[in-house]
Order: structure tokens, then C-alpha cells, then sequence
């Protein structure tokens, strides 16, 4: 199963591309894939089509356009890691989340879908996720080693659906003193579920990744279709 690129209208005039894939039964709730610092590239495309596989509309849109279109790098060399910092540098975050509820509301008038949709997110896109369960209508959302979360904590009186993080505790971009403040700051709201994977480093669930972990990533991901099986059908 493979997906195509599509065209979304932004809030603020202008036009972005997001991948979509669809589930083959044709219809389902749908999923706001959301990328790293590399675009959306073929990590972020094979993820969006194992959750089409799951039985979800997935669309992963491309939040790096103001700055360049179509950017699809890997992490494999020095140079590209310069170029996803420069980019993420230059994110304008609220544009960001504006981004993501465009895609949200376009996945729900997507033909077969059941107009439930939610949201998971990598890295940056993870810190994105729980902004989106702050600041949207996104139905459950899902971070994976989100960074700077410890930033918006005060928005966390907004999250009224559910929200699931998984936190790697040897994350290399979230010291464990933040990592502290995030659980310290969430534990009253009861819409939120916090997983923490001892000896794992940032994006241990990127396959192919330096510091992918295999048994964690496998739970994290068996976490992650629960919570939207149970949230979103």
C-alpha cells in the first residue's frame, strides 16, 4: 500500500503538500502524522503507511514549506543534520500548529473517513503532539520523545482529550530534570498517560536510526494503536 501527496490550503493564505495514505477497507478514523526535523521523508511515509495498514487516513503534512518545500533528508550525514537544526530553527511553531489543524480538519472531510482524528508525532513533532492536544480539536494524540514540552506546560489546563507521551529516559535532547518536570506538571490532569523507557536514548523508535531500540519501539508502537483504538473507533 502506498500513499500520494496531496495539497492543503494554509490559514493564512498559501498551500502545503502532506503525504496520505488510506486504509484499504476504504474507510476509518484518521491519524495527523507528524515529522521530525527531516521532512517528510521515507521514514515519515513508511510510518504513515503501516498505520493506512492499521486500518487508519494518515497524513503527514510538510510543516518545513514557509522555509523550503519538499524537504526529505535522512540522518545519516553531518550535513543533513546541519540543515534539520537550521530548519527547526526557523519553525515558526504557532504556523506550525496552524498547519496541523488545516490537516486535521482536512483528514475529517476526507471521503470514508469517520471524522475522528488524532495525532502522533516524532522529536519535534512530538512537542507538536501535545501542543495539538493543548490547542486543537485533535481527538488523541500521541508524542514520541517530544522536546521542549517542559516549555508549555502552562497550557496543559487546555488538554480536555487524551494524551499519551513516551519519554526516553536517556534522551540525549530532554535532560532528566526536564523530563522530571514534564511527569511533575502532567500527573493531575487525567487525560494524560505518561509511558518512560529506561536506557533509551532520542528516537529510539526511528528505524534505521543510531539509537533505535528495537523491544521498545515495538512496545511503544502496541501502545500507540490501543490508545488510538481505543480513543478514536
Amino acid at each position: 500500500m502506498h500513499g500520494s501527496d496531496i495539497t492543503i490550503s494554509a490559514k493564512d493564505g498559501g498551500r502545503f503538500s502532506a503525504y496520505l495514505a488510506k486504509p484499504e477497507s476504504g474507510t476509518g478514523p484518521g491519524i495527523v502524522l507528524i515529522q521530525e526535523i527531516f521532512g517528510v521523508n521515507a521514514v515519515m511515509r513508511a510510518i504513515a503507511d503501516e498505520l493506512a495498514e492499521q486500518g487508519f487516513f494518515v497524513a503527514c503534512p510538510d510543516l518545513f514549506w514557509r522555509q523550503e518545500p519538499g524537504v526529505q533528508i535522512s540522518d545519516k550525514t553531518q550535513e543533513e543534520w546541519d540543515k534539520a537544526f537550521k530548519l527547526m530553527q526557523g519553525f515558526d511553531l504557532d504556523k506550525g500548529i496552524d498547519d496541523l489543524a488545516s490537516t486535521l480538519a482536512h483528514l475529517r472531510q476526507q471521503n470514508g473517513c469517520s471524522g475522528r482524528v488524532g495525532a502522533v508525532g516524532y522529536c519535534l513533532g512530538g512537542q507538536l503532539a501535545y501542543l495539538m492536544a493543548c490547542r486543537t480539536s485533535s481527538d488523541a494524540s500521541v508524542g514520541y520523545y517530544g522536546v521542549m514540552i517542559q516549555n508549555f506546560l502552562e497550557e496543559s489546563a487546555n488538554i480536555k482529550k487524551p494524551l499519551m507521551l513516551h519519554i526516553a529516559e536517556e534522551d540525549g535532547f530532554v535532560p532528566k530534570e526536564d523530563q522530571a518536570k514534564i511527569k511533575e506538571g502532567l500527573k493531575s490532569n487525567r487525560q494524560v498517560t505518561i509511558h518512560s523507557y529506561p536506557g533509551c536514548d532520542h528516537a529510539f523508535a526511528r528505524v534505521g536510526g543510531q539509537h533505535y531500540d528495537k523491544d521498545a519501539a515495538a512496545l511503544a508502537n502496541k501502545r500507540t494503536i490501543d490508545f488510538f483504538n481505543l480513543n478514536l473507533r
